[in-house]
């Protein structure tokens, strides 16, 4: 069984290719990239540009499984087109069975939400592909860990309301969909990547006021004062409007949800965010 996976050069891709190669079974691996001369391994690399619709359709040729990882690009309504990009190459290419990542709490949405992307994904999968299986995320534990690093001096962590996020470990999503591509009978399934427990903002200063020794609060914030403080940071307006969503996201629920799929899927017990924090703080 030959298996892409495409934006391997990212962080969860490479992850990805790792737990694949880790695993073994004899199946032939191939890493896409726009950038590949970023990978490294002995697994075979092709060039892919999500932009570039040709190159993907070459890149996917003579490929049985595909995990499409969405980009980075926050750009309004260009992370969604490059998805329904990706499926009409690999649907044209003779994919056999396509995975894609998606995001918890994925529902009907409209640009410029981020979610909007994930949506539009889903959809056009479940629509055009006769075999597909999708894998939501819960929010990144190393997320709020570098988030954590760029407040942790102020003594305080903000948030915008009374959240609650079970924040996965990009590891443990990477082996969840290692163990979806290498598995069967996921055909029609969307699973949903968590960690352990939905974690409060108090619970979550509280876990680092114990790994760093100092206490640390939790402080909820107007919407206002949270883009301000963003926006002396120096971080592009973007940016600043992406974090604003983000938490408002954790207050309405959209990550306000535990399951069992990591371990179904990889076999292994999730980390919690205090496993993550403790690796990346301490």
């Amino acid at each position: 069984m030959k298996i892409g996976v495409s934006g391997a050069s990212g962080k969860l891709g490479g992850a990805v290719v790792a737990e694949l190669t880790a695993r073994g079974g004899g199946h032939e691996l191939v890493a896409i990239s726009r950038s590949p001369e970023k990978l490294s391994g002995t697994v075979e690399a092709r060039q892919g540009d999500y932009d570039q619709p040709a190159t993907i359709l070459e890149a996917y040729a003579g490929l049985d499984r595909l995990l499409i990882i969405p980009s980075a690009d926050l750009r309004v309504g260009v992370r969604g087109a490059q998805l329904k990009s990706a499926i009409d190459a690999a649907l044209e290419a003779g994919v056999g069975h396509i995975f894609l990542i998606s995001a918890a709490g994925t529902h009907e949405e409209a640009d410029p939400s981020l979610g909007a992307a994930y949506w539009t994904g889903e959809q056009h999968l479940i629509k055009t592909a006769p075999r597909w299986t999708v894998l939501r995320m819960s929010y990144y534990a190393e997320s709020m860990a570098d988030e954590i690093k760029m407040s942790q001096g102020q003594g305080v962590l903000a948030g915008l309301g009374d959240e609650h996020v079970a924040y996965v470990s990009r590891d443990d999503l990477a082996a969840a969909a290692a163990g979806a591509l290498l598995g069967h009978d996921h055909e029609g399934a969307i699973y949903t990547a968590t960690g352990p427990v939905a974690v409060t903002g108090p619970e979550r200063a509280a876990i680092v006021s114990e790994l760093l020794g100092k206490p640390i609060g939790f402080a909820v914030i107007t919407e206002e004062q949270f883009r301000a403080g963003l926006s002396q940071s120096g971080l592009p307006e973007l940016i600043v409007e992406a974090f604003v969503e983000i938490k408002h996201t954790f207050v309405n629920g959209k990550f306000d949800i535990v399951t069992g799929d990591v371990q179904r899927l990889s076999g292994r017990s999730p980390k919690s965010l205090r496993d993550v924090l403790a690796q990346q703080l301490v």
